[in-house]
C-alpha cells in the first residue's frame, strides 16, 4: 500500500474545491433521479449547514490526500453529522483519476477513522450512489454496512 497523509486543505484552495465538490454533488443527485431544482436546493442546504460563511463548520475536517512525494492525490471531508453528535459522516472523498486503485482511499479512511475516534465519534457513515460500484466494494471491505437502501424504477 502506498503512503498517504491527511493534510488540512489550505484556505486558498478551499473555495475552488468546494465549488467543484458541490457541482459534482448536484450532478450525482440528478443522475440518481432528483430534479436539478431539488439537487440545487440540497446543495444550498449543505452549504448553509456545513460551510457557514464559506468555512467548515466546527468539528469538520477537510483534508488533501498527499502521497509519499507530497503530491496531492485527492481530498476527504468528515465531521459530525449534527453539531456535537458522536455520529460522524464522510461527506466527500475523491481520489484523482491518475491515482486510483493504489490504496490511497483505503489508507485515508483508516486515518480518518482514527481522527474521528480520537474526537469522540462512536460511528461514521456515508452515502454512496448505487452506480458507484467500486466505492461500494471498498466501503464493504472497510466494514461499512448498509444502513438504508433506496431504490427507484424509471417509468418513462
Amino acid at each position: 500500500m502506498r503512503a498517504v497523509r491527511l493534510v488540512p486543505m489550505p484556505a486558498d484552495r478551499l473555495p475552488g474545491w468546494l465549488d467543484r465538490s458541490m457541482a459534482e454533488y448536484v450532478e450525482s443527485r440528478v443522475r440518481s433521479g432528483e430534479s436539478r431544482e431539488q439537487a440545487e436546493a440540497n446543495k444550498q442546504r449543505s452549504l448553509d449547514t456545513w460551510f457557514p460563511g464559506g468555512s467548515p463548520a466546527a468539528g469538520h475536517h477537510v483534508w488533501e490526500l498527499t502521497d509519499q512525494d507530497d503530491t496531492v492525490v485527492g481530498h476527504l471531508w468528515i465531521g459530525p453529522f449534527t453539531p456535537g453528535s458522536s455520529d460522524w459522516w464522510v461527506f466527500d472523498i475523491e481520489v484523482d483519476v491518475d491515482h486510483r486503485r493504489q490504496g490511497h482511499a483505503r489508507r485515508a479512511f483508516e486515518l480518518a477513522h482514527e481522527v474521528a475516534r480520537s474526537e469522540g465519534a462512536t460511528s461514521i457513515g456515508l452515502n454512496v450512489f448505487g452506480y458507484n460500484t467500486g466505492a461500494r466494494e471498498l466501503y464493504e471491505q472497510l466494514g461499512y454496512e448498509v444502513a438504508s437502501l433506496q431504490m427507484r424504477l424509471p417509468l418513462g
